[in-house]
C-alpha cells in the first residue's frame, strides 16, 4: 500500500512539475509596449483611415484555414509559388488588420521573390478595421495567447522542413520578430518595419537568424533610443540586427498614409527584398 502511495505522489508532483515547465512561457504572455499605446487618441491620430481598396489577386491568392494549438482556426492568405517549394515568407499585418492593402503587399513580394510561398496570417480572427477607434481596440485587445497560438498554428501548417522568414509592419513588424522567435531552427531571417522590439534578452537569444529593422526616426512610441536598446539587446543576445533609422513618421510605406514617404518607403523596401532574396 506504501509503495502504491509513494507511486502516486511521485506521478502526482512530476505530472505538476512537467504541467508547470511547458506552460510557463505561455502563462507569462503579457501585451507589449505597442499593444498598449494603440488604445490612446496619440496614438489613433497617427494612423489616418485607409481608402478603400479591393485587391484582386493575379497569381492565385486565396483565403485559407489551418488549425492553431488552442483548438481554434486561424485565416490566412496564401501564394502559392509556382513550383512546388519548401520557403515561405509570414507577412503580418499593420494594426488595421489583414486587408486588401496586406494581400497586395503579399503579392509584390511574391512576384520579386520568384519561387517563395507568400502567406499573410491574419491575427485578428476575421476583423478588419477600417477607422483608427476600430484599428486600437482590436490591437489593444488582442490576447497575447492567442496571437502566439497563431502563429505556432502557422508554422505547423507550412510543415517541420519549411524555411521561413518573416515580414511585417508596426503591430506587424513586432509580429514579425515574435514569429521569428517561434519558429526556432525554421527561421531565417527577419524584417520588421517600427515595430515594437522584444526585450527579453533570453528570448531574444533563442532567434535563429538576424534581423533587419527598418524605424521612423520621427515617431514617439518606437524612438531611436527604443531602437538604441533593442541594438544593444540583440548584441548581448549574440545576435546581429541591421539596422536602418529614416528622417520619416511613423508607417511612412504605407500609401495610404498621408504621411507616406515615397524616398524612404523605396529605400526601405530595397532593403528588405534584397535581404529576404539573400535568405532564400
Amino acid at each position: 500500500m506504501k509503495k502504491l502511495f509513494l507511486t502516486l505522489l511521485v506521478s502526482t508532483v512530476s505530472y505538476f512539475g512537467f504541467s508547470q515547465t511547458c506552460c510557463s512561457p505561455t502563462s507569462s504572455l503579457k501585451k507589449d509596449d505597442m499593444q498598449l499605446m494603440a488604445s490612446t487618441k496619440e496614438f489613433q491620430k497617427a494612423h489616418a483611415e485607409p481608402l478603400p481598396y479591393t485587391h484582386v489577386s493575379m497569381v492565385g491568392g486565396e483565403m485559407i484555414e489551418f488549425k492553431t494549438p488552442d483548438g481554434q482556426m486561424a485565416n490566412a492568405y496564401l501564394i502559392k509559388a509556382a513550383a512546388k517549394s519548401n520557403k515561405y515568407l509570414f507577412v503580418y499585418q499593420e494594426w488595421w488588420g489583414l486587408n486588401d492593402y496586406i494581400k497586395k503587399q503579399a503579392e509584390v513580394f511574391y512576384n520579386d521573390l520568384k519561387d517563395v510561398n507568400v502567406i499573410a496570417i491574419d491575427m485578428y480572427d476575421g476583423k478588419v478595421a477600417t477607422t483608427a477607434q476600430d484599428a486600437g481596440k482590436y490591437m489593444s485587445g488582442a490576447d497575447p495567447k492567442r496571437l502566439q497560438s497563431i502563429i505556432q498554428g502557422a508554422v505547423a501548417y507550412v510543415g517541420p522542413k519549411a524555411k521561413i522568414a518573416s515580414v511585417g509592419w508596426c503591430f506587424g513588424g513586432g509580429l514579425s520578430l515574435k514569429s521569428a522567435i517561434l519558429e526556432g531552427k525554421q527561421a531565417v531571417g527577419c524584417v520588421m518595419y517600427y515595430g515594437m522590439p522584444e526585450k527579453d534578452v533570453e528570448k531574444l537569444k533563442t532567434l535563429n537568424c538576424d534581423v533587419l529593422g527598418l524605424f521612423a526616426a520621427k515617431e514617439q512610441w518606437i524612438s531611436p533610443a527604443v531602437v538604441a536598446q533593442f541594438e544593444k539587446d540583440m548584441s548581448a543576445a549574440g545576435k546581429k540586427v541591421k539596422v536602418k533609422n529614416y528622417d520619416a513618421e511613423h508607417a511612412f510605406a504605407n500609401p495610404s498614409n498621408p504621411k507616406f514617404d515615397k524616398v524612404a518607403s523605396e529605400d526601405a523596401y530595397s532593403l528588405a527584398i534584397n535581404y529576404l532574396k539573400s535568405k532564400f
